[in-house]
């Protein structure tokens, strides 16, 4: 199959063509757009800022309808935002505008339509906390309804969207706080680059400031200077386990302690990037043209010229590596199109 090329739509830069790719820049050309394509039978890949995806070097034999579209309506706090708005621009204009409850997210690459489907997180916050409710085209019944956030069966990097293409994001309703501080601090290490306490708050564009630079820190800014932020992010979910099976890992991993969060349902998550470090897989592993980044353990990085299958067996060779050590499975982050995991 011949046509445009994927990997210059995702920050992987991996993705082979796509039989065409329609641009949409209004609500409703994104809306009539899908319904048309759905009436013809054509296959839809519904695509944003390309941040959290790992596209087949087949490619997707379909139509890609490639949101743009733009609109930030504000009613005190509460943002009304399209889903083709960069996020972080988002981000930016709340920090400005006084605005707390996702400045945490701050540097977050990709569009706002896609934060409700992964329940983007970071350094304490997701955006579960914030979101009111969101509007989508439901593609069975052809119907733009609006769910409330009780509605979209948020949980850890996950929702009632993910891992189904039945209904496409259109706008997203935050409810936000207004006020010149941050929300409590809730992650250790942006506390102490802040210099509170965890549970303390502090100035917006302070937190908005350190949360930037950790992130770079991190290669997980997307930066056309640095080679290690050709990745998709976090490539791999914290495993949530149950109290026994954390208790089994401890044993495996004595003298050592892996981290421990607390969940409320009584089960302990634990760090993905720890377990893979111990399971032998340091940062700066290279498999010829892919590796894990130098300066994070979660990202994969494309190191130039890669393709997704190169990708995709470190990714595999990795979980392996986790499951043989340790009896932990590791689940993938990023939506996987054209191929299974």
């Amino acid at each position: 199959m011949s046509g445009p090329r994927l990997a210059d739509l995702t920050t992987l830069r991996l993705g082979g063509p796509a039989r065409r790719i329609v641009t949409v820049h209004e609500e409703d050309e994104l809306v009539r757009t899908v319904r048309e394509l759905d009436a013809a039978g054509e296959p839809v890949l519904v695509l944003g800022g390309g941040s959290n995806v790992v596209v087949a070097d087949a490619g997707f034999d379909g139509t890609v309808v490639h949101v743009q579209t733009r609109g930030v309506v504000a009613d005190g706090a509460t943002l009304t935002v399209q889903a083709g708005e960069p996020w972080d621009v988002l981000v930016a204009r709340a920090v400005e505008a006084g605005l707390s409850g996702i400045e945490c997210l701050s540097g977050i690459p990709g569009s706002t339509g896609a934060t409700p489907i992964q329940n983007v997180g970071a350094y304490g916050q997701e955006v579960a906390q914030t979101i009111e409710a969101v509007r989508v085209l439901d593609r069975r019944s052809g119907h733009v309804v609006e769910l409330g956030a009780g509605e979209c069966a948020f949980r850890y990097r996950s929702s009632a969207f993910k891992g189904r293409d039945d209904r496409v994001v259109l706008a997203v309703r935050f409810r936000l706080r207004r006020g010149a501080a941050s929300e409590p601090i809730a992650y250790a290490e942006l506390a102490d680059r802040l210099g509170v306490a965890v549970g303390e708050r502090a100035e917006l564009r302070a937190v908005r400031a350190a949360v930037l630079e950790l992130r770079r820190g991190k290669g997980m800014v997307v930066d056309p200077a640095d080679p290690e932020s050709v990745s998709a992010g976090s490539f791999f979910t914290n495993p949530i386990l149950d109290a026994d099976a954390f208790a089994a890992l401890a044993a495996r991993t004595a003298p050592q302690r892996p981290p421990a969060w607390p969940e409320p349902d009584g089960r302990v998550k634990t760090s993905a990037a720890w377990l893979i470090a111990r399971a032998g897989f340091e940062r700066g592993l290279t498999r010829g043209r892919v590796g894990i980044s130098r300066k994070h353990t979660l990202a994969l990085v494309n190191r130039g010229g890669a393709t997704t299958a190169e990708l995709v067996a470190l990714a595999r060779e990795i979980a392996a590596g986790v499951q043989r050590a340790f009896g932990v499975t590791l689940v993938p982050e990023p939506v996987f199109v054209g191929h299974a995991w």
